[in-house]
């Protein structure tokens, strides 16, 4: 049997270690409740943060501290006061330039271009036709409604879509009242007056067009061929029988000749 002695010592052990196990308990509690209050801590600055800043969007944009609206540049302020790629107006050489435009190696149109009434334009018709941009160029849209009477060709896909790498203006000998006799070729563009580009259009009949964001550059005619066309590819309406889509004659610039 163990002597008084030996039970005191194992006594006084197991009571040593239960005081070092509850220790080690406290200090891990511990540990975990700091670490429980540094996540709250930086979850609720983030919070405030958030607060903060979404305060300061909503008082700066729609609040009190909203600035007075002004006037912005449009997607295209790169060419709102300047010509992007093209020629100088100079090549026009102000004078008549006339040739031929053929539709589908069928239809011929003989054209004339006033490079004195609209340089800037011709100039830059004149270097595409150079550069033979306009062979195999579709006409992607026809307008054949009761007022609306043309033929748009030239854009660069055959959807639309301009050429971010060629603009230019301004507008030029656009009619003062509106109207486009049939036979106009004038430059097709978007609201800015510096976004005529290689996209032209054809009227074939008399056509009212808007004048208030200045009009469209007209700088040539059709001096031959227009029934012909009319008969051929105009009349003939749009792919999905609307007012203004797709020529259902699909039509694209087989020859340009210029001189």
């Amino acid at each position: 049997m163990a002597s008084n002695r030996q039970q005191r010592e194992q006594r006084e052990a197991r009571e040593r270690l239960r005081a070092y196990q509850a220790r080690q308990e406290v200090h891990e509690s511990q540990g975990r409740r700091r670490r429980r209050d540094n996540i709250i801590g930086i979850v609720g600055g983030v919070l405030v943060a958030a607060l903060a800043i979404t305060t300061q969007v909503i008082y700066f944009t729609v609040g009190p501290g909203m600035p007075e609206p002004t006037p912005s540049a449009s997607p295209t302020a790169e060419a709102d006061d300047q010509n992007v790629g093209a020629p100088g107006a100079d090549l026009a050489e102000g004078r008549t330039w006339t040739g031929e435009l053929v539709f589908n190696d069928t239809v011929t149109l003989g054209i004339a271009l006033d490079g004195a009434a609209a340089p800037q334009a011709v100039s830059g018709w004149v270097a595409d036709v150079q550069d033979d941009y306009y062979l195999g160029k579709s006409c992607h849209r026809l307008a054949n409604g009761a007022t609306f009477s043309f033929l748009q060709c030239g854009s660069l896909d055959g959807t639309g879509a301009p050429d971010p790498d060629f603009s230019y203006g301004p507008v030029e000998n656009a009619p003062a009242d509106g109207i486009y006799p049939a036979g106009t070729i004038a430059m097709a563009r978007s609201d800015s007056a510096y976004s005529n580009g290689s996209q032209f259009f054809i009227t074939y009949k008399d056509t009212p067009l808007d004048t208030s964001t200045g009009g469209y550059t007209v700088f040539g005619h059709v001096t031959r061929g227009l029934d012909e066309f009319i008969s051929t590819i105009a009349d003939k309406g749009t792919a999905d029988g609307s007012a203004d889509g797709p020529p259902k004659v699909a039509t694209s610039i087989t020859k340009v000749t210029v001189k």
